[in-house]
């Protein structure tokens, strides 16, 4: 028998900074996710999570961080590049889970001032993910050059971006539907 819940597929906007354009994206992949039917999704901005930094991992978890990450079924993590990678403030707060996180898939949306959009960011992203015990998808959505993408307000000014987004989420469908199914039929033991 068909699970008849809705997907629940958070975007986690993983920067901190002032004037980031990342909001852009995050907004743009939330609204796009949300108009998929069977899905559920919400915006996760880091900078309104309360998580100390003077200490890491399980010690600083939030719990109702860890029921969002504990409840979705997959996660869209929108990374600016910072220097050839990924924000560390984004990764203190995805170490401060660890179980909320095995066997759901994580699709990652790089966001950069440069042309690259993000790419020498994801690929030092994706081996993280791993070890929490995500499942990164092979698609990814870049936003390059995001200042020409997206105006000051947030529109889009490239619709190319939806086509691009479209397949991502396809993807990112297909296997939140399939981890699911997997976790609930075949557990580890």
């Amino acid at each position: 028998m068909a699970d008849v819940r809705p997907l629940n597929i958070p975007v986690i906007l993983g920067t901190t900074r002032k004037g980031r354009m990342s909001a852009h994206a995050a907004s743009f992949v939330a609204a796009e996710l949300a108009k998929r039917d069977g899905v559920v999704t919400e915006l996760i901005d880091i900078a309104h999570l309360p998580l100390p930094v003077d200490d890491a991992g399980e010690g600083i978890k939030d719990p109702a961080f860890s029921a969002k990450m504990n409840q979705a079924d997959a996660l869209v993590i929108v990374s600016p590049e910072y220097n050839h990678s990924f924000p560390g403030l984004l990764k203190h707060v995805l170490d401060s889970c660890l179980k909320e996180y095995i066997h759901k898939a994580a699709g990652i949306v790089g966001v950069s001032a440069g042309p690259f959009g993000g790419t020498r960011g994801i690929q030092n992203f994706v081996p993280v993910l791993r070890e929490l015990g995500l499942v990164p998808l092979f698609w990814d959505v870049n936003f390059g050059n995001v200042n020409k993408v997206f105006d000051e307000s947030g529109q889009l000014l490239d619709q190319g971006f939806v086509r691009r987004t479209d397949k991502f989420m396809k993807e990112l469908i297909w296997m939140a539907k399939t981890l699911r199914y997997g976790r609930q039929n075949f557990p580890l033991d």
